[in-house]
């Protein structure tokens, strides 16, 4: 039997702020896309998530598509499969940082390493959209560690 998808509006408003409108992933802002960011359930149904608030993430439609049903990913460095960021259960702080440009996100663990990765945090789009809201002042987002 398949879990309910359905996800209410009001869970989905209390995600949207509990994010403060930022891609849980990538940092990336809601407020200046032209898309809207889906609630993206961290562990997916498909592999016994559910609709508790606790399983549900705010994510940029492009992190969510490549995210798509996974919770591992490949690291090449350690050469293991480890587990994607879990916004619920880690520390953006603790896997990833901003290149000195802030224009890159680069992992410090396995698991920040690996969802850098299988999400494409980098992709040549996502970059010319961060450059283009540095030069305007909406980027990076606060209070984020930076490469020094």
């Amino acid at each position: 039997m398949f879990a309910n998808r359905y996800i209410s509006e009001a869970t989905q408003i209390q995600v949207r702020q509990r994010a403060k409108f930022l891609c849980e992933y990538c940092h990336a802002s809601e407020q200046w896309q032209y898309v809207s960011f889906t609630v993206d359930h961290v562990i997916p149904i498909s592999k016994g998530g559910a609709n508790f608030i606790d399983n549900l993430a705010l994510a940029c439609f492009h992190g969510n598509r490549q995210k798509s049903d996974k919770i591992k990913s490949f690291d090449e460095q350690t050469l293991s499969e480890v587990f994607l960021f879990h916004p619920r259960n880690d520390s953006w702080q603790e896997h990833f940082f901003w290149t000195k440009d802030t224009l890159s996100i680069i992992g410090l663990t396995a698991t920040g390493r690996a969802t850098v990765t299988a999400l494409r945090f980098n992709r040549a789009r996502i970059i010319n959209i961060r450059a283009a809201d540095q030069e305007i002042g909406r980027h990076p987002p606060p209070d984020e560690p930076i490469q020094s």
